[in-house]
């Protein structure tokens, strides 16, 4: 292991570093986004653009043109997968895990029944959707909302995007390439090749195996969090796979990762990555403590740093940052809870240059803020 890394090499900085490394975001990267998005089974991708570049953080020579590309060859979907939320999945893998997932994320979604979505509002829209994209053709959401509304199911509010979203866990329909700025929808048989399909335990154990493969370590309480399965049926999945893994107790705890995780080629400390909204190294625990300790959340306007950008210096959470894009250039803002050293600023200046050519422009760095002093660090 490198001499140079900055944190002591405690249970908790291990983690850390096997997660940056299982994570490629130290380390080999993916060929492809399509590589990248196989291995982690899904990609949190509710808002495409930060998406993109959780993509282009893990992929070698990535573009934000690159990543785009993929969705327009097909190479990529985002659809709804897991815990009724938006994900990047590779085409092979839509159908078996929409299977596994889908009839419980239904069940459970209180939200459609307040907005006053019934079976019967769903069946009608069902019929209105396959009949509006019966043609093969990609359509905007808003085409999809008139088409309905004119048919007399009301997308108003929230109702719009539940009723998409629906149709997306049955499996009839996926996004498809952004219309300009506009999220497009297709059918999914009509967009994508069938596959070979898994049985349930085959589906149950290869998505416990991509989890731990590709985010461990990991425990069974991330395990089940990340993907929304009834707690019987993750530890089902993980026993089925656990000869595969190797696993660590730490405390109560047991840590489950890559038998063939390699941290002893790290690059030199210190490393600084600009994560996305949402990023897998972020979201995808339950518990973030050894990513930013709670008191972190205290230091956020939301109350919450899942909901910021983190920047990080070494797998760890030292502030959050935002962009602006102009014509030419994005300027990059930064609010550091720490002060930041020399080296650990030039490793920052270094991402956000990657950032800026994974977008096709320069990277400036506006004049860093910090958190506010009335407020305790931990």
């Amino acid at each position: 292991m490198a001499a140079s890394w900055r944190y002591k090499l405690n249970m908790t900085s291990l983690i850390v570093l096997r997660r940056l490394t299982t994570q490629r975001l130290i380390g080999p990267q993916f060929a492809t986004p399509a590589d990248a998005v196989s291995f982690f089974g899904a990609v949190q991708g509710q808002d495409l653009l930060p998406a993109m570049w959780a993509l282009g953080l893990r992929v070698r020579d990535a573009t934000e043109a690159l990543i785009e590309q993929a969705t327009f060859d097909r190479q990529l979907v985002r659809t709804w997968p897991l815990r009724n939320t938006v994900h990047f999945v590779a085409p092979a893998d839509i159908r078996w895990m929409l299977e596994l997932s889908a009839p419980r994320a239904l069940k459970e979604n209180a939200r459609q029944r307040e907005l006053g979505l019934d079976e019967a509002t769903f069946a009608q829209a069902r019929r209105i959707i396959d009949h509006a994209l019966r043609d093969g053709q990609p359509q905007p959401r808003q085409v999809l909302r008139q088409a309905l509304d004119d048919a007399g199911v009301s997308t108003e509010g929230q109702r719009g995007i539940h009723i998409l979203g629906r149709l997306a866990q049955e499996g009839l329909i996926c996004m498809g390439p952004r219309a300009g700025k506009q999220p497009t929808f297709v059918l999914i048989d009509a967009w994508i090749p069938p596959a070979k399909p898994l049985t349930r335990d085959e589906a149950l154990a290869e998505l416990a195996r991509r989890y731990f493969i590709s985010h461990g370590p990991a425990t069974i309480q991330d395990y089940i969090w990340w993907c929304g399965l009834a707690a019987a049926e993750a530890r089902a999945g993980l026993e089925m796979v656990k000869s595969q893994l190797a696993h660590e107790t730490i405390g109560k705890q047991v840590y489950w990762f890559d038998p063939a995780t390699n941290v002893g080629d790290i690059a030199p400390s210190p490393v600084a990555h600009l994560l996305p909204f949402l990023d897998e190294y972020v979201v995808a625990y339950k518990d973030r403590g050894a990513i930013a300790p709670p008191a972190y959340n205290k230091l956020v306007d939301s109350g919450n740093i899942i909901f910021h950008q983190p920047i990080l210096i070494e797998g760890r959470m030292v502030g959050i940052w935002t962009r602006k894009l102009n014509k030419d250039s994005v300027v990059i803002s930064t609010q550091y809870f720490r002060p930041l050293a020399a080296d650990e600023e030039d490793a920052l200046r270094a991402a956000g240059q990657r950032y800026g050519t994974f977008l096709g422009l320069t990277a400036e760095f506006a004049p860093p803020q910090f958190v506010d002093s009335s407020r305790s660090l931990p």
